[in-house]
């Protein structure tokens, strides 16, 4: 599945298991059942700065 795509999908279906901020910036992390995204928001604007994508260890 494409990067955007998984990116979608967490923001609608994902669960949020971890928040944290640091230096400005905003780190969430989305759990999905087969992989978990975390999306670094930029706080002034609360826009997309990046994000990663991670395959959830039970469905290698």
């Amino acid at each position: 599945m494409p990067t955007q795509s998984q990116c979608e999908l967490a923001l609608s279906e994902g669960k949020v298991i971890s928040e944290t901020s640091k230096d400005g910036l905003r780190f969430v992390l989305y759990e999905l059942s087969s992989f978990s995204v975390e999306i670094v928001y930029k706080i002034i604007n609360d826009k997309i700065e990046g994000l990663s994508v991670f395959q959830n260890k039970g469905t290698l």
